[in-house]
């Protein structure tokens, strides 16, 4: 574990298939679209049972038709053909329905799950926290982009065909006792009823290849879960290396990318190739199946065939009932490779919704170590603050510090100290300590860490207002910012769009978060060694502004201070080693 980054304690999750379903279902009733989702699943099982009517009536045009062709009745032969063509008619219809209304419900199934998640991992510091909760927080963008897409297309084509095999099998069920219910077995010198044979039939072979199937392909499911983890880590390698480009090509570190990329892939053709295998053995159950299936129907009718019962066109309408309804039976054969990929998706994707959803990652991650309240307005006040990490253990010299609007605190860290910790202890982020942070009631904390700010993909007016609307600034506001620090040849470019951390140089990124604070003018300003990437020249530039327009701003430097720029504060206290903590008030 990274020694600067807490790991909370993964909360116990719901592995049972029906709770992670029962959770996703509770989330989906709270959505916008419910429904809609509502009226499109209605809509498939109206269509669904139409369609299996319609497939009984199919099944009972059979006998009409075999008998018209064994008796070489042309003119009945031709009616029954007119018949086809109408019922097939109707069940293309049905079949177009159907189509539409499943990939629709696919569409907003998945921007109900979508919405849901992204709004959880975006509550307030909870993206942050779910870095640090373990496996569960590696790549949360991949398993709410891509395995929430998988997760929806199996579940409503599962669910579909599960839906289908249901009311096929109750139909045929009864189509297929009716054929049966006089058949009896002569045995020991007499007969022996057996009413509805053909159905315990295809109940038992069914059965059978449910079984061995499960059995033969159960190891599908961790092996598809492992797969997906393995793709993710290549996929975030991958994307590492399109957004470093010049810094690995300045370090001529092709070959070593390379090495690392040749890595991930290994590991990924090492996954995939025990999924391979696995769905190799499940296919010697099911294929196998399959091909007994060919000439199941007719070996279980033909007794009926052959002892007069029924005539040709009986042989065969009963051979087609018992298809139906095996096959409905056999949807998990047929399905298990589907059914397990479905799994392994629930899995990840539930197992990120129960993290994003657990208080024991709110407890973790936001406790009570170090206390967060709301003081009086017009005051930032600090007592008896320590920061704990597994590094070492700092505190401020100063026990009881208050900061009043305008006046300016710098925080010195003596050698060794965790300064951006402490950044982050201000800012809630780092909840791992010790003392009291009393917030000022109602008034804006703007923070800028350390490095180059985050710059969002949009236009550069949006990037200038991050966090706030763009539309309540007006243009002349934004020019006057940019043209504060330098910037005045951007002002054109408000209204374009791009990756502004690519187009702008380092210098330019920081100045644009400077002319940022300009723009928005917080009551408060807390910073993570701010000045020291700016030459003298653009440093008086910084300092005049923090002195003029933002002269009212509180502000809390934490960082180095040199004579340029130390005449900006009032107060001065420093960051040193604590005595080391207890075990039990080590960050988890």
């Amino acid at each position: 574990m990274d020694a600067s980054t807490p790991s909370p304690a993964e909360p116990a999750l719901k592995t049972g298939v029906f709770r992670q379903v029962g959770d996703l279902l509770g989330a989906l009733r709270k959505s916008a679209v419910i429904n809609t989702l509502a009226a499109l699943a209605a809509g498939i099982v109206v269509v669904v049972a139409l369609t299996a009517y319609g497939q009984i009536e199919l099944n009972s045009w059979n006998k009409p038709f075999y008998d018209a062709i064994s008796r070489r009745d042309l003119g009945d032969f031709i009616d029954q053909l007119i018949i086809f063509a109408m019922i097939a008619g109707v069940l293309l219809v049905l079949n177009v329905a159907q189509r539409w209304l499943s990939e629709t419900l696919q569409l907003k199934l998945r921007q109900a799950l979508v919405t849901d998640l992204v709004g959880l991992w975006m509550q307030p510091r909870r993206a942050f926290w779910l870095q640090g909760s373990g496996p569960m927080g590696a790549h949360p963008d991949q398993r709410m982009h891509d395995d929430t897409l998988k997760l929806c297309d199996l579940s409503v084509a599962l669910g579909v065909g599960l839906l289908q095999a249901a009311m096929l099998f109750g139909s045929f069920a009864g189509v297929l006792w009716v054929l049966s219910k006089d058949f009896s077995i002569f045995y020991d010198g007499r007969d022996h009823a057996l009413p509805g044979f053909m159905l315990w039939a295809a109940i038992l072979y069914a059965i059978a290849g449910s079984l061995m199937t499960y059995w033969v392909g159960k190891s599908l499911i961790p092996r598809n879960a492992e797969r997906y983890a393995r793709e993710g880590e290549m996929r975030f390698s991958l994307t590492r290396i399109s957004e470093h480009l010049d810094g690995i090509s300045l370090a001529g570190g092709e070959a070593d990318e390379k090495r690392r990329v040749a890595l991930h892939l290994g590991e990924v053709l090492q996954a995939t190739s025990r999924v391979v295998l696995g769905l190799t053995n499940l296919t010697w159950v099911t294929a196998g199946f399959g091909w007994v299936t060919v000439i199941a129907p007719i070996l279980v009718a033909a007794p009926l065939y052959f002892s007069g019962k029924v005539s040709f066109g009986g042989l065969m309408m009963a051979a087609a009932a018992f298809t139906q309804a095996q096959s409905s039976l056999r949807w998990f054969v047929d399905n298990f490779s589907l059914i397990a990929d479905w799994r392994a998706t629930l899995l990840r994707v539930a197992g990120l919704r129960q993290v994003l959803t657990s208080s024991e990652l709110e407890a973790q991650a936001g406790g009570s170590r170090i206390a967060y309240e709301q003081g009086e307005s017009g005051a930032l006040a600090i007592e008896a603050l320590e920061v704990r990490a597994w590094t070492g253990h700092d505190r401020l010299d100063a026990t009881d510090l208050v900061v009043e609007a305008g006046q300016r605190l710098l925080i010195l860290g003596t050698p060794g100290t965790e300064k951006t910790l402490l950044f982050r202890a201000l800012a809630g982020l780092w909840p791992w300590g010790a003392g009291t942070v009393r917030l000022p009631r109602g008034e804006t904390i703007h923070y800028m860490p350390r490095g180059t700010p985050y710059l969002p993909r949009g236009t550069l007016a949006e990037a200038l207002t991050y966090a706030m609307e763009s539309a309540n600034y007006p243009r002349e506001a934004m020019v006057a910012a940019l043209a504060s620090v330098g910037l005045q040849r951007l002002a054109p470019l408000l209204d374009t769009t791009g990756r502004w951390e690519r187009e702008l140089s380092m210098d330019e990124q920081l100045l644009l978060g400077f002319a940022r604070v300009v723009l928005q003018k917080p009551p408060w300003l807390v910073m993570d060694e701010a000045f020291g990437a700016f030459d003298d020249d653009t440093l008086e530039v910084i300092i005049e502004l923090l002195d003029g327009q933002l002269a009212q701003t509180g502000i809390v430097h934490i960082g180095s201070a040199g004579e340029a720029h130390s005449r900006l504060f009032t107060q001065v206290v420093h960051l040193v080693k604590a005595p080391e903590a207890a075990p039990e008030d080590l960050p988890p």
